[in-house]
Parts: C-alpha cells; structure tokens; sequence
C-alpha cells in the first residue's frame, strides 16, 4: 500500500525508518533514495490511517518494517513474496511485483490530471523522459482527451467544414 500510495520503490519503502512519516504535514521523507537523493513522498489521509493502525498493532520503533534481525529492515524478497500472494489470494491473473504498484502509481496520476513535472518530483526521477516511461497513458484517457478541433469557435468550426465541401 506504501508503494502505490506514496509511489516509493521496494528499497525506499523497506529503509522508511517510523521518524520518516510527517502526519502533520502530509509527507514521508524519503533519505538517500535512488542515486543518494532525498525527497519527501506525498502521505495520503488513507496510508496515514493505515500506517497508524499498523503502527499500533507493531510498536515499531526503529525501521517501519523491521526484519526479525536486530536493526535490520525487513527484505526486498520477503515484500515481493508477499506482494506475489497479496495478488494470487486477490485473483489477480497479470503478473504484479512491488514495482507494479509504483508504475500503477504514476499512471494513474497521470489519468487524474497531474501534471508530469509533478509526477516526476513524486518519483525522485531527475530526467522527465524516465517519468514518461512509467506513466503509461490508457486508451481510456485518450479517449476523453478533447481535440483542440472540438475547442474552435463556433464561426470558426462552420467555416472549417464548408472548406472540406
């Protein structure tokens, strides 16, 4: 739930230390991501309430996931088994992995009217091309898009049409 709603890859999401969720101003904090950057992450209501319930029922304190090995944070293979059997027990057919949920993520930001530069920030990616590889567009959203055709002026779109008479 923390990659999709936050957009974090599986490494970002396992070394979020419990200090790193800022309720108070909507942001995770996310350090030494990709390539040794920090970036904050957006920090929904929701993955809030979830992230209390399951900081509750835990008492986490060092890592939010930690590994049954002292200072350790839970592994990449243990979350992508998990997310594996999330998806089976779901029914899923489609192969999911954890980097799926990233993807889905930016793609169905993107679908809501976000802005791409925005969208790239979210995901710490530096170059805008590597936002666009994971914003996949869906025949839906190019479906509703509106042609600038549709946009002309009434005068405008009449006198289009009598020029292709």
């Amino acid at each position: 739930m923390l990659c999709y709603g936050a957009g974090l890859r599986i490494s970002e999401a396992l070394a979020l230390k419990v200090a790193a969720i800022d309720s108070k101003r909507g942001l995770i904090r996310i350090e030494q991501g990709k390539g040794g950057k920090d970036r904050y992450a957006m920090l929904s209501p929701r993955l809030l309430d979830v992230l209390r319930r399951y900081w509750r029922a835990t008492r986490p304190t060092g890592y939010l996931f930690p590994s049954w090995r002292r200072d350790r944070h839970l592994s990449t293979t243990a979350l992508s088994i998990a997310c594996r059997e999330a998806a089976l027990r779901a029914g899923i057919g489609k192969r999911v992995t954890v980097h799926t949920l990233r993807h889905s993520f930016a793609t169905h930001l993107l679908e809501n009217g976000a802005d791409t530069r925005i969208i790239q920030a979210l995901l710490g990616h530096t170059r805008i091309d590597t936002t666009a590889r994971y914003a996949a567009v869906s025949p839906k959203l190019v479906a509703a898009t509106m042609s600038p055709l549709d946009k002309l002026q009434p005068q405008a779109a009449t006198a289009t049409k009598r020029s292709k008479k």
